[in-house]
């Protein structure tokens, strides 16, 4: 099912923008920014041709490239500097980062380096302070949230890295920060004068994974939503919840009342998972292992088909272990989204699906530049209930089998 089928009773843009949108791309992700910049193109010559849009001819509404020319420069000391090529004065600029981009390296005295989220992160703030005091209005869209789980302190003795980061970007003169799906909402109360935008992945992750696995059946009989464990449980919630759909959930239970991995085990909750395809729910990947925990759990009690949602995935042990456990039959998909950067080699992957997420950010500073609420765009609710209902009249009218044929031969 395409976007265009949903959330239809989101509001055109009618207010007048606030600048001529500008766009920095951070890091490696310059194709995802390219699609981006390409996208909002797009949008704009289609309405700009409309009679009644009032800013068509306003200057730099409609543009072909919406990127600036830049450059991040890199001393053998592994110091740097950013330099700008084109001034930013009276612009409302977009600054696209990716922390978690690990495919570049620099080269040092001693040798070459990867660089890490830490200077990402610096290569951020030294963007930020070029664009300080001379762009109209200065938003980030950083998908991964830089320390976005070191959102609360387990001791005093432990660095507060997510607060001072946010509390940075606000001292930088940063209006909008864009994050999706961050593991802990409540980092914003750290920056109570910055706005901060959370939009949700789910919708856009549930109908690429249906359109491509037509055979997934959206009712209790045939599909269950599991949480690897109880701290994740409300996003696997959101999904049984807007899906109409049963949830099940891992909780852990320690042996000989004593704390410690060794004395820890996962107990299944809910209901059988005989014969039923199962939604796995996560906020991220990271080496797999509790994705591969709770699939040969789920696998072994007789499930279906386990497909793994996860907004973000790192692989940081590599791919060999997911290519094992899929030969062996313990999972059917990993389903994640490509706002940060996969290497070529995980996308020739059978297993691995990605949902296209360039439409969606291309429309959220469409929006944000003309000052329009937001609220509708970035909530899944309404559209994810919209996907489950038009899916049940699929199946209903039939025409299920034939999206199943259709998207297996693809």
């Amino acid at each position: 099912m395409s976007d265009s089928n949903v959330n239809k009773e989101y509001k055109p843009i009618t207010l007048a923008p606030f600048g001529p949108i500008g766009i920095i791309a951070h890091t490696s992700n310059k194709g995802f920014v390219k699609r981006i910049s390409d996208d909002l193109s797009e949008r704009r010559k289609r309405r700009a041709q409309r009679p009644d849009n009032l800013y068509a001819t306003d200057p730099g509404y409609s543009r072909e490239n919406y990127i600036f020319d830049s450059e991040l420069i890199r001393f053998q000391t592994g110091e740097g500097k950013f330099s700008i090529g084109e001034s930013v004065r009276g612009h409302d600029i977009f600054v696209i980062t990716d922390v978690l981009s690990h495919n570049i390296e620099m080269e040092l005295h001693e040798g070459s380096h990867v660089i890490s989220p830490d200077d990402q992160y610096m290569d951020l703030l030294r963007i930020l302070s070029v664009l300080k005091g001379k762009a109209k209005r200065v938003n980030v869209i950083m998908p991964f949230v830089y320390e976005g789980r070191r959102e609360k302190l387990d001791s005093h003795r432990e660095s507060y890295d997510c607060a001072d980061m946010l509390k940075k970007l606000y001292k930088l003169g940063v209006s909008n920060l864009i994050i999706f799906d961050p593991h802990d909402s409540r980092i914003e109360n750290a920056v109570p004068l910055m706005s901060i935008e959370m939009p949700r992945c789910q919708f856009k992750m549930t109908s690429t994974l249906l359109n491509k696995f037509g055979s997934i059946i959206l009712d209790k009989e045939h599909t269950l939503v599991v949480s690897p464990d109880e701290t994740g449980v409300s996003r696997a919630i959101f999904y049984a919840s807007n899906l109409n759909l049963p949830l099940s959930l891992f909780y852990r239970k320690y042996t000989n009342g004593k704390s410690g991995e060794e004395n820890r085990k996962f107990e299944y909750l809910g209901d059988d998972v005989r014969g039923k395809d199962i939604l796995l729910i996560d906020d991220m990947i990271n080496s797999g292992n509790t994705m591969f925990r709770t699939a040969e759990q789920l696998h072994d009690a007789g499930a279906k088909d386990i497909y793994c949602l996860a907004p973000f995935a790192l692989f940081t042990n590599g791919l060999e272990e997911f290519d094992k456990k899929y030969a062996e039959g313990i999972f059917k998909c990993v389903c994640t989204t490509n706002l940060i950067y996969a290497p070529e080699e995980l996308k020739s992957r059978e297993w691995y699906l990605d949902a296209d997420m360039v439409p969606y950010v291309a429309r959220i500073i469409d929006a944000l530049n003309a000052d329009e609420s937001i609220f509708d765009l970035i909530n899944s609710t309404s559209r994810l209930k919209d996907l489950a209902s038009q899916m049940r009249i699929d199946e209903f009218l039939g025409d299920g089998n034939n999206n199943e044929n259709k998207n297996e031969n693809q």
